[in-house]
């Protein structure tokens, strides 16, 4: 089920999400300050492009007050937004009884997408 899944979702879009948060990922890394924030978006944008199967976790080493910080600064210069934008789709998604996978889905995407730092993606 999760393939099948990853495959409609790849073709309905999910292919664009993902290559949106990889070349922002790109562009954070050229700065030597927008590195970390750059290999968050990239993973994800790794989670976007597969979603079925994976589950958010918090990382098990102590990451401290650093991923505090990187967390705040994140909301703050844009992860609200992209946060608000998986919750729209999400709503638009779980209208239909065919979309409540794919709105699940984005709301996943929502709170990695919120505070990434100090989270990890698992694939089951």
């Amino acid at each position: 089920m999760n393939i099948l899944g990853n495959l409609i979702w790849i073709i309905f879009g999910g292919l664009f999400i993902a290559v949106e948060y990889l070349l922002g990922g790109i562009i954070l890394c050229l700065t030597i300050i927008g590195i970390p924030f750059g290999l968050q978006v990239m993973q994800l944008g790794l989670f976007a492009m597969w979603p079925f199967g994976g589950e958010v976790r918090n990382t098990e080493c102590a990451t401290g007050c650093l991923s505090t910080l990187l967390n705040i600064i994140w909301i703050l210069i844009g992860g609200i937004w992209i946060a608000l934008t998986h919750l729209a789709l999400g709503v638009i998604f779980c209208i239909t009884i065919i979309g409540i996978p794919f709105g699940m889905q984005h709301f996943k995407l929502m709170s990695y997408a919120l505070m990434p730092f100090g989270r990890t993606v698992v694939w089951r």
